[in-house]
């Protein structure tokens, strides 16, 4: 997790994100330090169930908004390879640090491969991470939804280099009367070990929508369907995180928890308990949640 020195609304994001809102009312300073609240209470939070949290300091220099969201540029995997994905706005690219990788190796982290689609970036196709991907890592399948930052030839070559299989879908969402793509598959999904949360009703493509649920289904996941308005709410973005004795929790914000169902809510605690924390300033202004958050590392131990 990256604990923010500069947090703010990114405007190079706003353009396909519209999840993010303009908070006139806040200075700079109150924006950074409402940010830093939040994430500070987050990361105590994690660490109160036993969730092991490698917090990393941002640099002022460059101005990178969105670090604050990690799972974007990097992701880490149990045969000691790392991920690195081409990012849509620019801004972004600025957040890939190798000192960071450098810390993990050094914390006791194994890490012998890296695979690298940046290069994707010189021609305009993009996959985010664990934003753009779905990953169920027992299953080897990986969920994305189609957007500007989410191309299906990047995923392709994901899928051949890391040996997942996609199940790929256009999810939408309506803004201004129109219905447009959503930017990141995580923020209308989320897959747990035994069960798995999804706006169904935002794959409009009727056979896209069946066949992904039965991919769901078919790879023993009970499936919880959310609203849109609860999508709004960042009721898709969740993590099942481990925590004290390999203990379960799933991972979100108060407001994604303070909009389930009771019968929702029943259906999560029947697997593992919620955990949530405050994250209003996070979500306003960076347009992700919970989960965008948190880079899951499950590098092996030396």
């Amino acid at each position: 997790m990256i604990r923010p020195v500069a947090f703010r609304m990114n405007e190079q994001t706003a353009v396909n994100n519209y999840y993010q809102q303009v908070l006139d009312n806040l200075a700079p300073d109150e924006v950074q330090a409402k940010a830093l609240e939040e994430f500070d209470n987050y990361v105590i939070k994690l660490k109160n169930i036993g969730v092991q949290v490698t917090v990393i300091e941002d640099t002022p220099e460059p101005s990178t908004p969105d670090s604050i969201f990690p799972n974007n540029w990097v992701s880490f995997h149990a045969d000691a390879t790392v991920g690195l994905y081409p990012m849509f706005a620019k801004n972004r690219r600025l957040e890939r640090r190798k000192d960071i990788l450098d810390q993990l190796a050094a914390s006791g982290f194994t890490i012998s491969n890296t695979i690298d689609l940046t290069h994707f970036e010189k021609e305009g196709k993009y996959l985010e991470g664990t934003g753009s991907l779905i990953l169920d890592r027992q299953n080897r399948l990986a969920y994305a939804a189609l957007s500007e930052r989410t191309h299906p030839e990047v995923l392709d070559v994901f899928c051949a280099k890391f040996n997942y299989k996609a199940v790929v879908f256009t999810a939408n969402q309506t803004v201004s009367g129109k219905r447009v793509p959503i930017y990141h598959t995580n923020v209308m999904m989320c897959i747990a070990d035994k069960f798995a949360i999804i706006c169904a009703e935002s794959i409009d493509d009727t056979h896209e929508r069946s066949m992904t649920l039965d991919s769901l289904k078919n790879s023993g996941k009970e499936v919880i369907e959310i609203s849109e308005e609860q999508v709004n709410r960042f009721a898709g973005n969740m993590l099942q995180v481990l925590g004290t004795n390999q203990q379960p929790y799933l991972i979100m914000s108060t407001s994604a928890y303070q909009s389930l169902t009771p019968a929702q809510e029943q259906a999560i605690v029947k697997y593992c308990p919620i955990v949530h924390s405050s994250l209003d300033t996070i979500e306003a202004l960076g347009g992700g949640s919970a989960r965008c958050m948190m880079a899951e590392v499950f590098l092996p131990k030396k």
